[in-house]
């Protein structure tokens, strides 16, 4: 719990100072607050935001747009290592029913908001049905410690909620990429992206580990680490943003094809293991050193994007919250229950069917990438606001989590 602990406070609590703090500021004095937020730092820029024939870059797309691609970095060497490695957590059958259960996390949500969206007319549908997206993300670290708290830290429920939060990042990352791009698609750019990522795990990584095949020595690929440490992987991941930015497909997923060519464990504890900390391998020790900088990115990811004032409360605010709160436990427990039983690929040894509704509840905390997509989704203004506060009001799945917990009385499992 420790452990648990120590993660929302280095990732997540200056990102709750920072959203509080654009609440206070943008109800306090809404205009000096978005005058900070479009801030100009450097106009006609080579990147930043493209308008009237040139780029411009503000303090906003410094974060949202460059500086958060190290916190999707960080999310994606997650999702690689729970993917990639032999031990892997969405490897193999283990991961077959929490996998059916995100399906559900997703369809749940974006079928309970289209379908109100559509209740509320016409006009509301055309205005708020590009954001069905925003209430498919799970928030990582506060639905595992909520998770934990109403299920205890031994019960096998625990595991299937982290698989399932981490399934339904690297789907929100594909939706992020798929579905809403920063600007004109230009594919041919992504090339950039794939060169860079292929030329550095050739030379950097694969080409000194051939050339050391039988020395256990390992000389070539000693100098590397020793010399070089991480900066080809830097030089790559700047030309890989770039391709990104370039092909219309948001930057902040720019560092995701860099992730998988840098050298790794063999095997991966998990983001919460205290194990996690001691593994010496480059890609480690680089989340190691994003730590601190990422901290204070969310700090400002929060007070760049949550301050929304609270007349802005309307319909989309209740969808997005409706199809967290409803469609995902909905979602999670029906999907979840085809997968346990219709198609008899089990749930963990001491894990029950109603366990599948309040996993649902606790995955309905957004929050974090809810907030992203929000602000990706919509133009500045109204609805983009509306749908903010959702994301912002979706920390109301843990008490509804914990009411759950108890009328379907889940016994707590202690390590």
């Amino acid at each position: 719990m420790y452990r648990v602990w120590n993660f929302i406070t280095n990732y997540s609590l200056l990102l709750i100072f920072g959203a509080v703090i654009a609440l206070i500021w943008a109800n306090i004095d809404p205009h000096s607050y978005h005058a900070f937020v479009e801030f100009k730092i450097w106009d006609h820029a080579p990147i930043g935001h493209y308008h009237h024939g040139h780029r411009t870059l503000t303090l906003h797309y410094l974060v949202n747009d460059m500086l958060m691609a190290f916190f999707f970095a960080i999310a994606a060497k997650e999702v690689w290592e729970a993917v990639a490695l032999k031990n892997g957590s969405l490897r193999g059958k283990k991961a077959a029913t929490p996998l059916f259960a995100t399906v559900g996390g997703m369809v749940g949500p974006i079928s309970v908001y289209l379908g109100l969206a559509l209740i509320f007319g016409s006009d509301t549908y055309e205005a708020v049905k590009n954001g069905w997206a925003i209430p498919t993300a799970t928030d990582i670290a506060f639905s595992y410690l909520v998770g934990r708290m109403v299920f205890g830290g031994g019960h096998p429920a625990v595991r299937f909620l982290l698989l399932l939060a981490i399934a339904d990042d690297a789907a929100g990352l594909i939706i992020l990429a798929v579905f809403y791009p920063s600007g004109e698609l230009l594919p041919q750019w992504l090339l950039l992206s794939v060169g860079a990522a292929v030329a550095v795990y050739v030379l950097a990584n694969w080409l000194p580990r051939r050339m050391d095949r039988g020395n256990q020595d390992r000389p070539n690929s000693t100098w590397m680490r020793k010399n070089l440490g991480f900066w080809p992987y830097l030089i790559a991941a700047c030309a890989s943003w770039y391709g990104f930015m370039k092909a219309g497909i948001h930057p902040a997923l720019g560092l995701l094809p860099i992730v998988p060519t840098i050298p790794h464990a063999e095997r991966a504890f998990g983001i919460f293991s205290e194990a996690e900390s001691y593994l010496t391998d480059l890609l480690n020790q680089i989340e190691h050193a994003l730590k601190h900088p990422v901290e204070v990115v969310l700090f400002f990811f929060g007070l760049l994007n949550a301050g929304v004032e609270f007349s802005a409360i309307g319909e989309p605010t209740w969808l997005v919250l409706a199809g967290l709160m409803v469609g995902k436990p909905i979602g999670v427990l029906l999907f979840g229950a085809i997968g346990a039983h219709v198609l008899k690929l089990g749930l963990p040894q001491g894990m029950r069917t109603p366990d599948l509704f309040v996993i649902g509840c606790i995955s309905a905390i957004g929050f974090t990438v809810s907030l992203f997509i929000a602000a990706v989704a919509f133009p500045p203004g109204e609805v983009q606001d509306a749908a903010k506060m959702g994301a912002l009001f979706s920390f109301a799945a843990a008490i509804m989590s914990w009411v759950a917990g108890k009328v379907l009385r889940v016994e707590k499992h202690e390590l």
